[in-house]
């Protein structure tokens, strides 16, 4: 079925307007036609009726096409109109198409096949038109959904700054009062040290055995205490940035054999081998003998803490031996007198292993794998962590592989000479949130802006 196209003619001459319509049927366009002959009328018929196009004169009994045009667009009808005219101006053909007209025809140029082309041209142009204005307004909602949602991602991202300033100003006090728990908590756990061993010196004899074994267990426990308050300490000096290095230049090996030495009687206690292996080339390092012997210490106390029978191995080597190269290059380094820039420190134990799931966070603080009251285990879980910031603030890392019931590696690749200038401040501690130092200028800052962008908004 063809469509029926509803045309309103405009134009106060019958002869005209019966020519129009005489034009379209001969062009074959079927119409239904309404006829107006001044603006008012036209403009009245415009808001009560739909039309397909509009043909109008452009000489009006009370105002010209190019008012009508004018008048039609100003009161919001979007609709093809064609100017019909017995004038050829050139100018008067600007303006009405800058008045919104769609397009314009000398009435002496009428005929079927014109008339049908404008009608078609007009509608086509129309069509184009209401399209475009339907995505463009379909862009302007949707960019206003835009700036409502960036508006919105705004105030989340300010509330999210604002929070992550509230944590960090909490994990600064915290630090703060770790470091400073412990440092009160030293003093005491010091003298209780020191009193226990004059009375174990001075008072043999004077003492029963229950007193002395009393007394033992005294000195024990608090030397244990004090290692928990040192971890303590430790760690709220990494997270505040206070941590240096103090490096000099060592023997490794001799290092290596004193923090053995000292937990010899621990691995004797639970009858494990202690074995150290050494193959260094150059046994001379730079670095922090204080904190590297730190680190021995903690991966050895864990390896036996967690091994019930087998053996606790320590093995040192220099990276170019770690990397199974060949033992004659290895020898003719030997021979020249030459070491190699890095160093490997491995612990090696046949203890319980670690599981899959718990290895990604083995490096957190306050991390163990037993987190319940009536572990097995004792201790802060803060030893790791330590170390890990540690072998950081060296220029290395630490790696472990560990398989449930077959034991653990923990591996230790340092620099055979650190850099002095290297702090706390340069280490990323292996936890969810990274602890800066925030003022509370900068806090209350931030708050009171974050409360005006709320206010305003």
């Amino acid at each position: 079925m063809e469509d029926v196209f509803r045309i309103l003619i405009v134009d106060d001459d019958e002869v005209d307007r019966m020519a129009v319509q005489r034009a379209l049927k001969k062009a074959g366009v079927k119409t239904e036609t309404v006829e107006t002959w001044d603006c008012a009328s036209t403009i009245a018929t415009l808001q009560s009726n739909q039309f397909d196009c509009v043909f109008l004169d452009f000489r009006l009994p009370d105002k010209d096409g190019l008012t009508l045009v004018r008048e039609i667009r100003q009161a919001g009808i979007k609709i093809p109109l064609v100017v019909l005219t017995g004038q050829g101006d050139e100018q008067t053909a600007v303006d009405l198409m800058k008045a919104g007209a769609s397009d314009y025809l000398a009435k002496s140029q009428i005929s079927p096949e014109r008339l049908s082309q404008i009608l078609y041209s007009a509608m086509r142009i129309y069509r184009a038109e209401l399209e475009v204005a339907l995505a463009y307004q379909q862009l302007r909602e949707n960019n206003e959904i835009l700036l409502r949602q960036n508006l919105k991602l705004e105030r989340q991202q300010q509330q999210i700054q604002l929070q992550n300033l509230q944590l960090l100003e909490a994990s600064r006090l915290k630090s703060q009062f770790l470091a400073t728990i412990s440092h009160e908590l030293r003093t005491p756990m010091n003298a209780i040290i020191g009193f226990s061993q004059m009375l174990l010196r001075q008072s043999r004899g004077t003492l029963t055995a229950q007193q002395t074994d009393m007394t033992d267990r005294i000195l024990s426990n608090a030397r244990h205490l004090l290692s928990l308050i040192n971890e303590i300490l430790d760690f709220s000096r990494v997270e505040s940035g206070r941590l240096e290095l103090h490096t000099e230049e060592f023997d490794l090996a001799e290092v290596v054999d004193e923090a053995v030495a000292e937990l010899r009687s621990l691995a004797q206690q639970k009858q494990l081998d202690l074995v150290v292996e050494a193959n260094l080339v150059n046994r001379q390092v730079v670095n922090d003998r204080v904190r590297l012997r730190q680190i021995l210490n903690n991966l050895l106390s864990n390896a036996l803490k967690f091994t019930s029978s087998g053996e606790v191995r320590v093995r040192v080597q220099d990276s170019f031996a770690a990397s199974d190269r060949a033992t004659s290059e290895l020898s003719a380094q030997s021979a020249m007198g030459l070491g190699t820039d890095r160093i490997c420190i491995a612990v090696i134990d046949t203890g319980i292993g670690i599981a899959p799931a718990d290895l990604e966070h083995i490096f957190e603080p306050f991390r163990q794998v037993d987190q319940t009251i009536s572990r097995r285990h004792s201790g802060t879980g803060l030893g790791l962590a330590i170390t890990h910031s540690l072998a950081q603030m060296m220029q290395g890392k630490i790696t472990v592989k560990s398989r449930e019931n077959h034991g653990s590696t923990f591996q230790v690749d340092l620099p055979r000479e650190v850099n002095s200038i290297y702090s706390a401040d340069s280490v990323s501690l292996p936890q969810e949130t990274i602890v800066q130092s925030v003022s509370s200028a900068k806090l209350q800052e931030t708050l009171s802006k974050s409360r005006l962008i709320q206010t305003e908004t």
